[in-house]
């Protein structure tokens, strides 16, 4: 009798089933960035990041994703901070 296949080796790692994924759900797009799926949709009606609507549903391909990740990066600050108001902030 010869031993059944892993179930492991026949379902594709999830990591690279999102690779080939055509797209994403708010949902799944919001835990590949680490993100509320609240704010990607909130975003994404306000149409202030990348995304597509199929009729009344919100898609985001790999390459919106990646868009939004990259728009999102910050450089480094040097200095002193500053408060909302404009005023630096004393010394900790």
């Amino acid at each position: 009798m010869s031993a059944a296949p892993e179930e492991t080796m026949s379902s594709p790692d999830n990591e690279a089933s999102a690779q080939e994924q055509l797209l994403f759900t708010a949902d799944q797009a919001a835990q590949l960035l680490q993100v509320r799926a609240s704010w990607l949709r909130r975003r994404a009606t306000a149409r202030a990041i990348p995304c597509r609507f199929l009729g009344k549903y919100l898609r985001f391909s790999r390459d919106d994703i990646d868009q939004i990740a990259e728009e999102s990066k910050q450089d480094v600050r040097t200095g002193p901070r500053t408060t909302q108001s404009g005023k630096t902030s004393p010394a900790a």
